[in-house]
């Protein structure tokens, strides 16, 4: 009689919510009686892991029985940290386990994958957090309270992933939410162990697995053999996580099965680099075949050589050729490229060790100049090769004065506008999420108007904690 009452006053508190639920219902949402079913018994995997998946060079490896993973469930509308056991080939640079945090809802099965973001490293001091925000992001591995509104570097990182946004709105804040961290530095495509030497002889050589592309597909693993399977699935990030999505997608996407499918990259470009190419014409080139060798990317069962095999069009010696390779094998998807022209971050990563001129500039505003030229020629060589796919669009402002005008969809979508278009960066993302047609591709010209929007508190005060180390 007791379960009845639980029953019955459980009805009477969501009686309220179902028209509206019913209002907005799109493709991948549950009807309003399948909600409250949910809520009772919530519902489990319906395509998990074949025996094909659990083959081949990366395969898709189950936590073993009876291994408490932390996950409850019945536990909607909050994070929950899971953990991987070691069996999954999953693991942190540093070697401790890996984890990651999924928030549920019982009103649909749509999902959105979100790769963090956070730099990279390929040498010691890099890979042990000692360059700050341009080093490895969680070099000490996962804690279980990440996702903690202590912790808004990740909670509230991007209105993709924070459902009481304020002001920002994104359809992505009433679905599912996988939220993957970042602790390899290797933009989750590494797949190698390397052992770095301080430079100095004072601290001992760093053991560390550049383990990114293992800890994804064990991700993958977990969710096809504990969730439903999308129906609508948006793969995005913000800077290594970005790039990590693109780099990703085809393994996201391929096991995952959603009906639709959407890939947004915001700020983490992979441009075209040619092997044996000009620097000067592709200034890329050099951070690309630094990367390849320190995370293990090339050889016969690598990353590249395996995502070969699932990307017929790619070509293994330009990184750049991913977006033609994905737009073509997923025609029917919507994807997108997003970043800021005069972005000083990721242009940093890919130009600064890399060029002497730009490491020995005699003035910081003299470094400033010769890292964006550089990264205006990418992105020229960039928007050249997207503009001949109409499902991979690209939208590029010119500015925001937040964390060195990098990434457009963190924080809030605001300040991403095109102006001399009238176009906000929701049209983007609303365009890559619900249009039809050819993707929108759009470019700022104008290098005066973003620079004279008054300043944002906001923004000064977080890019003031991030200065401090304080997220």
């Amino acid at each position: 009689m007791r379960n009845a009452r639980s029953v019955l006053q459980l009805l009477g508190l969501i009686a309220p919510l179902l028209v509206p639920l019913a209002a907005r219902a799109e493709l991948g949402d549950y009807t309003a009686w399948q909600v409250v079913r949910n809520l009772l018994v919530p519902p489990g995997p319906d395509d998990p892991v074949s025996g094909d998946e659990q083959t081949g060079p990366f395969p898709l490896l189950a936590n073993p029985p009876g291994f408490d993973d932390g996950f409850d469930p019945a536990r909607y509308y909050e994070w929950q940290t899971v953990q991987l056991h070691p069996d999954t080939d999953s693991v942190c640079g540093n070697g401790s386990p890996y984890k990651f945090f999924v928030n549920r809802t019982p009103e649909t099965r749509n999902t959105i994958i979100y790769l963090e973001g956070g730099g990279a490293c390929w040498d010691g001091p890099s890979c042990r957090g000692e360059s700050g925000i341009r080093g490895a992001r969680n070099p000490d591995g996962i804690p279980d309270d990440y996702m903690s509104l202590l912790n808004p570097g990740a909670s509230a990182v991007s209105p993709y992933v924070f459902r009481a946004h304020p002001y920002s709105r994104v359809k992505t804040q009433d679905w599912n939410m996988v939220y993957v961290p970042y602790c390899t530095g290797d933009i989750y495509v590494g797949d190698t162990v390397q052992v770095y030497a301080d430079p100095d002889g004072i601290e001992p050589p760093l053991v560390w697995h550049h383990n990114g592309a293992r800890n994804v597909v064990a991700v993958l693993a977990w969710l096809k053999n504990h969730l439903p399977r999308p129906t609508q699935m948006l793969t995005a990030g913000c800077s290594a996580g970005s790039i990590g999505a693109l780099a990703g997608y085809e393994l996201i996407r391929g096991h995952m099965a959603p009906t639709r499918g959407y890939l947004i990259d915001d700020s983490g470009p992979a441009f075209p680099a040619p092997q044996g190419g000009d620097p000067a014409e592709h200034p890329s080139i050099p951070l690309h075949e630094r990367i390849r060798e320190a995370w293990g990317l090339d050889g016969a069962h690598a990353p590249i050589q395996y995502l070969k095999t699932r990307l017929p069009k790619l070509n293994t010696t330009d990184l750049g050729s991913m977006y033609r390779a994905l737009a073509d094998k997923y025609p029917n998807d919507r994807m997108g490229q997003t970043h800021f022209w005069e972005d000083l971050n990721y242009s940093s990563y890919s130009y600064e060790r890399f060029y002497e001129e730009i490491e020995n500039a005699p003035s910081p505003e003299t470094k400033e100049r010769l890292i964006h030229e550089r990264w205006v020629l990418d992105t020229e060589n960039l928007m050249e090769e997207l503009a001949a796919l109409p499902n991979f669009g690209f939208y590029l402002p010119r500015y925001r004065a937040l964390n060195e005008s990098h990434c457009t969809t963190i924080v809030d979508f605001e300040n991403g506008d095109i102006q001399e278009d009238g176009l906000e960066l929701s049209d983007f993302i609303d365009d890559v999420l619900e249009g039809s047609g050819p993707v929108m591709q759009a470019s700022e010209e104008d290098t005066v108007s973003d620079f004279q929007k008054p300043p944002n508190p906001l923004y000064i005060a977080i890019d003031a904690l991030l200065q401090s180390g304080g997220i």
